[in-house]
């Protein structure tokens, strides 16, 4: 039995779910997940082929679905998900950086204004002796200046 916990937003397990035959060979199947990520996808373990090596090398009896579920939720976890940006018109995004620069041939550091309207690609920089809250207030009156007004 399962214990579940009502959450907003869904269902949250209470303890991790109790798999008595599989869970003596979870370390074997993370092993041999570990080491397919330096494989080409082809040369890599299918669910079924862990399944085989487990019971065959490790005298496994559980069944071929136990490890397909688990197999698959390890991969499912892991898996790089890449979530797109969106902006829409309108929207600006500030902030100050600093960089070395030579002004009159002597170096000092130039701290650097920038507003970008992500939406159009469209960036305005400019520096400052410092990262001041003039700097910052002047630094939004020239990009608007530049951005022809609201963005």
């Amino acid at each position: 039995m399962v214990c579940l916990q009502i959450l907003r937003g869904g269902y949250q397990r209470s303890k991790a779910p109790q798999r008595p035959t599989l869970d003596a060979y979870v370390g074997i199947i993370d092993e041999i997940l570990r080491s397919d990520k330096t494989l080409i996808k082809k040369q890599r373990h299918t669910a079924k082929r862990i399944f085989e090596r487990l019971r065959d090398e490790h005298g496994y009896t559980g069944s071929l679905t136990t490890v397909t579920y688990y197999v698959r939720e390890q991969k499912r976890r892991t898996k790089e998900v890449f979530v797109p940006l969106a902006h829409r018109p309108g929207h600006a995004q500030v902030d100050f950086g600093e960089t070395l620069g030579v002004i009159d041939g002597e170096e000092c550091k130039i701290h650097f204004f920038v507003m970008s309207l992500p939406h159009s690609d469209t960036v305005c920089v400019k520096g400052y002796p410092a990262e001041t809250t003039e700097a910052f207030c002047d630094g939004h009156v020239s990009a608007f200046a530049f951005f022809g007004g609201i963005p």
